[in-house]
């Protein structure tokens, strides 16, 4: 009993515990929902079989906190949950599962984290079971789904000409909508000019301290999902080499060979790390380390944003003026159509609609300027 109240579990572990309970409870309600609305015979088995699977987990779950003398009051299916089951018996169950998908990719997550991380001997070996049970239901729920990564990893990114392109069109849309209110509220030549060069360097630094933090936070996103697979690998061998045979098979290998060739690589728990990270992960050597991004993202942006404020450098008054507006709604236009690379909207489209944003951005802009000056410099 000593030794019982020794190890008994932290208020946070507590919680944690029974918040897996509580999803726990969740699962198994939905997946007895969508077993009931299933008419195909082998797919409602497949969802009694997660259904009771689930059951088992809360059992579990139960067991555990009354190993430990911590009370739980009787429990009922979320609101989320209960919402879920209302649309799958409305509109189907096909959006649902999909959900369910993530819902058990988060669980094998956590059961990883909380089997890494505990210090009781039973936590790490349910943590266990339940991880590699999850990730079972996910192998179900993707055949379900149609689906056949493993959801669990999202590594997914927009590479370094895409942030150069945004920068690039964030700089020139704010410091354009800024610069068009300073001339409808001044027309002082000097004004226009260090507003407009203050603009620039704020929104260069910021979008640079913005592009750096998003880099160094991808970067610690694939050094966790590496983890995470390195444990995988550890925990569940069989499982990951089952995957790897369905990605060799998936590319044209027969299946014979691909389990073989599988079976092969993950005799080397390093190799089998490697292959897993390029042909599961998806992810390649970085291209730039957080710093590198950052400048050129910043660089980029103060590009864009320099554009509306050049023609003020080098001539004044209504010149200036128009050179400003026509050179920004073009670049808007050009910005437009090179994003239309990334989203895949026609070229001619994507370029119209940036025209409209930066025109829009400057009316804005130039209203505000406007009633400024009427209610705070206006005689």
């Amino acid at each position: 009993m000593e030794q019982q109240k020794q190890d008994r579990p932290d208020g946070k572990t507590i919680k944690v515990w029974k918040e897996h309970l509580q999803d726990e409870i969740d699962a198994s309600f939905l997946y007895s929902v969508f077993a009931g609305l299933e008419s195909d015979p082998r797919r409602k088995d497949i969802l009694s079989g997660l259904a009771g699977v689930e059951n088992q987990h809360v059992i579990r779950w139960r067991e555990m906190l009354a190993t430990y003398d911590i009370k739980v009051k009787k429990q009922r299916p979320t609101l989320k949950a209960r919402l879920m089951a209302w649309y799958a018996r409305r509109f189907g169950s096909a959006f649902p599962l999909s959900q369910m998908l993530g819902e058990e990719a988060g669980e094998v997550k956590d059961y990883l984290t909380l089997h890494r991380n505990s210090t009781l001997a039973d936590a790490k070996e349910t943590a266990l079971i339940l991880a590699r049970e999850s990730a079972m239901h996910t192998e179900s729920l993707q055949e379900l789904t149609g689906t056949s990564e493993e959801p669990w990893h999202k590594t997914e990114s927009g590479g370094m000409v895409g942030n150069i392109v945004y920068g690039f069109n964030d700089g020139l849309t704010a410091n354009f909508g800024l610069v068009a209110g300073v001339i409808a509220a001044t027309s002082d030549l000097s004004t226009i000019l260090v507003t407009g060069i203050v603009g620039t360097v704020a929104d260069a630094l910021s979008m640079g301290a913005s592009g750096y933090l998003a880099a160094k936070s991808e970067q610690e996103v694939y050094e966790h999902e590496i983890e995470v697979e390195r444990e995988e690998i550890r925990l569940m061998p069989d499982l990951e080499e089952k995957e790897l045979a369905l990605i060799y098979a998936a590319r044209g290998i027969p299946k014979e060979q691909a389990r073989d060739l599988a079976k092969e690589i993950m005799s080397d728990p390093e190799r089998a790390l490697a292959e897993k990270i390029q042909t599961e992960l998806k992810i390649a050597e970085a291209y730039a380390t957080p710093l590198k991004e950052g400048w050129i993202t910043g660089l980029a942006t103060a590009i864009g944003a320099f554009i509306p404020v050049a023609p003020f450098l080098f001539t004044e008054g209504m010149l200036a003026i128009w050179i400003s507006f026509t050179l920004a709604m073009f670049s808007h236009f050009a910005v437009g159509a090179t994003r239309s690379l990334f989203t895949g909207r026609g070229l001619f489209r994507s370029g119209i609609d940036m025209f409209v944003v930066g025109l829009g951005v400057a009316g804005v802009g130039y209203l505000v300027g406007e009633l400024l000056e009427h209610f705070f410099f206006g005689n």
